[in-house]
């Protein structure tokens, strides 16, 4: 078994029986487990960060009309089946914060979007691994307020990794 089923079967698990799962009662009893796209290693990458010269914060709106604080931090560029893309990185208090929406929303994927958090590696670079691509507790529950991906953040490239639309 991969690392990569391992922690999909944790997070199964996790929202099975957890009482911090964002499952209501309900949604636990007939919970089958999250759909996700085969491991796709052409989309772990390790990119280089360009830092804005000057990190803005900004409040990124939420699922249910609130916002939340975030520092637009930098951009990064890469290539998904021969297409370019780029994302803005932001951050808080937790981290590097990755949300985005993909072509495929909406059809295959959360239509709100998913999101990740990249992992800082030396030089200015990121790993950013979308087979950890998820989607946001609202996916599954109304009573979550999520962060919506901003209009800089959507890709016209599809990214076949990671979580896919929730089925009850």
């Amino acid at each position: 078994m991969t690392d990569l089923e391992t922690f999909r079967l944790g997070k199964n698990e996790f929202f099975a029986h957890h009482p911090q799962s964002p499952l209501s009662q309900e949604q636990k009893q007939v919970f089958q487990g999250l759909n996700y796209f085969p491991e796709n290693g052409s989309l772990r990458l390790e990119v280089t960060m360009h830092q804005f010269p000057q990190p803005e914060e900004l409040e990124m709106q939420t699922s249910t009309g609130g916002v939340q604080r975030y520092v637009r931090f930098g951009r990064i560029r890469f290539q998904v089946d021969g297409q370019e893309a780029e994302l803005t990185v932001f951050q808080n208090v937790h981290g590097f914060f990755l949300p985005f929406v993909d072509s495929l929303a909406g059809s295959e994927t959360y239509p709100a979007g998913r999101y990740l958090e990249p992992e800082a590696l030396p030089g200015a670079r990121l790993l950013v691994d979308f087979n950890l691509a998820y989607n946001p507790y609202c996916a599954y529950n109304e009573m979550w307020s999520c962060p919506v991906p901003p209009a800089e953040n959507r890709l016209k490239v599809p990214i076949r990794a990671g979580e896919k639309l929730f089925k009850e």
